[in-house]
């Protein structure tokens, strides 16, 4: 009896493990490493930092319903990549013009829209059904691996070794290592190789429905729940993600070497535990009603956020560090799997077309009004409070969601009509 091959889609989510990380993980988690610098170097505000990548949201937010849906993801991968290069090395040749750094943020967040989650959500639903949770889960891996690494393995040696300025050149240029994989290996969808979703001998008679538009979409209270309860929870960590290391360097960690290992093993050890947060949860969500298992993430990131005003010198927060860790990486993948249950695998690109660039709104323009809390009270416990009941706020919406979605993917022909077929 022959040996049965692995299903390529395996391959895939291998390939989109390094893909995910290198063109979210390192630049995404790696880029708050340098803000104290550019605000000791070049002389900016917190608030002038932060304000760099909501600018280029307002003007981007469009991209995504616009363009995304309508290219093949690995093509998006490639050019998202080469954007998001010349940023970083941009970033590093920058000398204090404000709007140099604005202009150079546009083409990350370009970037991010186009090789980030949206391609790699979308290649995980073409080529996994019934275990798409599993998939997916794997491939959230990799943004929490190359987290983990983008501080504490790449940013900090690199700027002790070459600057801060060669440092952000060289993770710019560390964006092209996505490119053979998805030059040589990335398929859209399992039908270009003959193949079908879970490596099935056939369709099994499924019919692919036609993907809802997006006037369906808005008509449904469903989806706005997911993006409420998303877009305050993503906001809420994008907020804790953008100034952990400043809210260390407050609570006194002004030593430049005690403040970088600080913040680098924080967090290395939230990128280790989103690890362990997106597999088990992703297992969980493949078990049991996808609603339980995002709310239960969603409370425990809200729970974790105070502790992090507890660090104190000469203390390292790795309590706070694993379990905010865990709730981060089941929150985003979540998100897809839940959308993809709501409205359909084939309508999954759609939703995430407008999920994704709103989510993105929270996530970079809650951390600026943080720092306008931070500039008006002198402290961040004001701001902390404010992210705090925005978490909870994400919960209560995520409560109220139907417990399942229409399955509408899940059509199949009639006996008559496939016999029809085969004959």
């Amino acid at each position: 009896m022959p040996r049965r091959r692995l299903f390529h889609g395996w391959w895939i989510t291998v390939a989109v493990f390094f893909t995910f990380g290198i063109a979210v993980g390192i630049p995404y988690y790696g880029m708050p490493f340098f803000y104290d610098y550019y605000q000791k170097d070049l002389g900016w505000a917190r608030s002038q930092i932060t304000l760099g990548i909501p600018l280029a949201v307002l003007f981007i937010i469009w991209v995504g319903p616009v363009f995304v849906h309508r290219f093949s993801p690995r093509k998006l991968i490639l050019l998202g990549t080469a954007l998001t290069c010349i940023a970083f090395v941009g970033f590093g040749r920058m000398s204090g013009e404000l709007w140099i750094y604005y202009a150079l943020c546009f083409f990350y967040m370009v970037g991010y829209i186009f090789s980030g989650p949206i391609p790699h959500q979308v290649l995980i639903a073409q080529w996994f059904r019934n275990q798409r949770g599993l998939a997916m889960g794997v491939t959230y891996l990799g943004v929490g691996l190359f987290a983990a690494i983008s501080a504490k393995g790449i940013a900090k040696p690199l700027t002790e070794m070459f600057g801060w300025h060669w440092a952000l050149v060289i993770m710019g240029l560390l964006m092209f290592l996505a490119w053979p994989l998805a030059l040589f290996l990335i398929r859209d969808r399992p039908a270009e190789m003959g193949l079908f979703p879970d490596g099935a001998a056939d369709d099994g008679g499924y019919v692919a429905p036609a993907p809802h538009s997006f006037g369906h979409l808005v008509r449904q209270r469903a989806f706005w729940l997911l993006v409420a309860g998303s877009f305050c929870s993503i906001g809420s960590i994008g907020s804790i993600n953008q100034h952990m290391k400043l809210i260390f360097l407050d609570q006194g960690f002004t030593d430049q070497q005690v403040l970088n290992q600080t913040f680098s093993d924080a967090l290395f050890a939230i990128g280790i535990s989103s690890m362990a947060g997106r597999i088990v949860m992703g297992w969980l969500a493949d078990r049991f009603p996808k609603k339980y298992v995002m709310l239960s993430t969603y409370a425990l990131v809200a729970i974790t956020i105070p502790l992090l005003h507890l660090v104190r010198p000469p203390g390292t927060p790795y309590v706070f560090a694993i379990l905010f860790g865990f709730g981060m990486g089941a929150d985003y993948m979540l998100i897809p799997l839940m959308a993809a249950e709501q409205f359909g695998r084939n309508t999954l690109a759609r939703a995430m077309a407008i999920i994704l660039p709103t989510d993105t709104i929270g996530q970079f323009w809650f951390p600026y009004g943080v720092s306008l809390l931070r500039e008006s009270f002198g402290s961040y416990t004001v701001a902390l409070g404010v992210i705090f009941s925005l978490a909870a706020i994400g919960a209560a919406a995520v409560a109220m969601l139907p417990r399942h979605g229409r399955q509408d993917e899940t059509l199949h022909v009639s006996e008559p009509a496939r016999a029809a077929v085969g004959r």
